[in-house]
């Protein structure tokens, strides 16, 4: 199962619904998408509180430092958010694709912002906005492609700090041919058994997902 959120299970709505699936075990808090802070990241003490409030034990992994054998171990992974190509260079770089696409297909990953983004096929459209962020030059936007859908987190947050979002983002959608599900705060995108549900994405005032 895959959950892509904006910033984690931050929705009362969602978390339990998250609860209904009654996990169970040890969670990997993955904090290599913050190459600066790791586990001192902002974000980390609430999102233990989240998974730890799912009934699962937690500790902070980093893929830069830790093994894919570690991982195994676990039963929950979930990656916190900040620099995408970062963190995909490192997942490519220290084998650890194939260990996450096993727990999308067998386990629970959730991803969080950057941690969400690079579970789709692709970091392009982020890249139309943050290029600069692209400390480790990455030349191919391939990301691990463990789902076909792709988000734009912090929606609501990034129209206001971006000229022209949406018409950018309508752009790349028509020449991509693809829809992108535009996710704020406290919004997720749920993949169980390639089983899609945007019910959660609905949760703002006003409607659903674009």
């Amino acid at each position: 199962m895959i959950v892509l959120t904006s910033n984690g299970l931050s929705n009362e709505k969602l978390l339990d619904e998250i609860k209904k699936l009654s996990l169970s075990g040890k969670a990997a808090l993955v904090v290599t998408a913050d190459n600066e802070y790791k586990e001192k990241n902002y974000h980390v003490e609430r999102l233990t509180s989240e998974l730890q409030s799912l009934g699962l034990t937690v500790e902070c992994f980093d893929f830069d430092t830790q093994s894919p054998k570690e991982l195994i171990a676990f039963d929950v992974v979930e990656l916190i958010g900040g620099n995408p190509y970062y963190l995909l260079n490192s997942i490519l770089t220290n084998g650890f694709i194939d260990v996450l696409r096993d727990f999308a297909d067998n386990k629970c990953i959730i991803g969080c912002s950057a941690g969400a983004v690079v579970l789709t096929p692709t970091l392009r459209l982020i890249d139309i906005f943050t290029p600069e962020m692209n400390i480790v030059n990455l030349n191919n936007f391939s990301a691990c492609n463990l789902t076909d859908v792709q988000i734009f987190p912090h929606y609501n947050k990034f129209i206001k700090r971006f000229d022209k979002l949406e018409e950018k983002v309508s752009n790349y959608e028509k020449a991509n041919n693809c829809n992108v599900v535009r996710l704020n705060d406290g919004e997720a995108v749920i993949v169980n058994n390639n089983s899609i549900n945007l019910t959660y994405a609905s949760l703002r005032e006003g409607g659903g997902p674009r």
